[in-house]
Parts: structure tokens; sequence; C-alpha cells
């Protein structure tokens, strides 16, 4: 069922009605849809539209003109968008790129004065960051602005500790933690290890205490003299 809204425009001396028709099943069809995101043809016939007028077609012929729109229509289906928000924000990344390719364009003719030159190049720098912005906030309405990590098994032994995320080593940059890590057996002065032998259960350990030196003297007998 249609919903149909009139507005008049009264002027001195002509009366004009304007017919809006909204849900019109003709119009809700979605043929365009994969280069506007809408269902609504009439929507993605103006959006492709707006995006081809923001093309420099003044030096084009006819052959260059169609491709040219054939492009641009090729490029909104690659940007792929999904409703009428993604449509707007990808006619408007083909616009910026149309522009700042201009600007870049006329900043490298040389019979132009430095300023401007300078102009030109300070234009296309804002029209570039615009699309970067422009880019980022489609990838933010498309779920890929945040990132996602699930850990879903950490075993943690006794005495040990779990470090989840990247570990930064001391001579710089990131290394992936290997499955199999050697096992280093530090030994200590002062603490009895156990010994091979069954009579004796332990082997005392070396350490820092003080030992009892043999006596470097000893008696010389001496022959008495002649």
């Amino acid at each position: 069922m249609s919903t149909v809204m009139s507005t008049k425009k009264t002027a001195a001396d002509d009366k004009k009605a304007t017919t809006i028709v909204a849900n019109d099943p003709d119009d809700l069809k979605g043929t365009l849809k994969r280069i506007g995101g809408s269902q609504s043809d009439h929507w993605n016939n103006i959006l492709v539209n707006q995006t081809i007028r923001t093309l420099w077609i003044k030096h084009s012929d006819k052959e260059t003109q169609d491709q040219q729109c054939s492009a641009t229509v090729a490029a909104l289906i690659g940007i792929g968008p999904k409703d009428e928000l993604e449509g707007m924000i990808a006619a408007q990344l083909l616009a910026a790129h149309n522009a700042a390719m201009e600007c870049y364009r006329r900043a490298m003719l040389g019979e132009q004065t430095f300023e401007g030159r300078r102009e030109n190049l300070g234009q296309a720098n804002k029209l570039s960051r615009t699309y970067a912005v422009l880019l980022d906030a489609l990838n933010h309405h498309r779920g890929k602005g945040q990132q996602k990590v699930t850990v879903e098994h950490v075993h943690v032994h006794s005495g040990g500790q779990a470090v989840v995320g990247m570990v930064e080593t001391p001579g710089g940059g990131c290394q992936p933690k290997s499955k199999e890590q050697p096992h280093a057996i530090a030994f200590a002065p002062g603490i009895e290890m156990s010994s091979a032998n069954p009579e004796r259960s332990t082997v005392p350990s070396t350490s820092d205490a003080e030992r009892s030196l043999p006596d470097a003297r000893r008696n010389v007998t001496r022959r008495p003299e002649e």
C-alpha cells in the first residue's frame, strides 16, 4: 500500500502541485541496490548521478565521458554499500577522491604561480584527510573499527604467571610465544641436591662458607752443620 503526500507551491500567477509517493512497490524493487545500498531505485539513481557530477569531464570527449561514468558506477559497486548511510559515504569517498586528484593535477601545471601551486596542494591535502575520515567512518559503521581478541584456554601452573597479549623483549620487537620452551635448571649455593646413591639421601653442595686450608708449612729435618 503506497502513501501519497501532496505539497502545493503557490505563486502569483501559477499554481503547481508536487506529489510525493512513499513505499511505491515499483520503486522498492532494489534493482540498483548494489550501487546505492537502498531498496529504493529512485535513491540509487539520484546517488549515482550526484557522484557522476563530481567528475571532471570538461575536456573529455563522448567516449571518455562514458568510460568515466561506467568507472564511477563500478567503483560504487566495488565499495558495496549495504544501506543508505554506506551509499552516501561511498559517494562522498569518490567525490573527495575526484576533487583531490584534480587539485593534485592543477598543482603540477608549470605556468602557474608559486602561490597557486601551494593553494592546490593545500586543498588536495585537506581532501585527502577528508577521504581518510570518510573511510574510517565507513569501516566503523561496518564494525571494522574495533578488534576483538578472544582467549579460550589459558593454563597456569603453580608458581607461574600468565600474560595475555604481546610480550616486548628488551632488544625490541615482539616475539611469539613458542609451544615448547626450554626449561633451565638453576643451581643455588647452599641447597642440598638429591644423590643417585641410595645410601646417601642428599649430596652436600658447595657454599660460600669458609673452609679450612691445609697448613702449607711442614717440618723439615735439618742436618747438623759440620
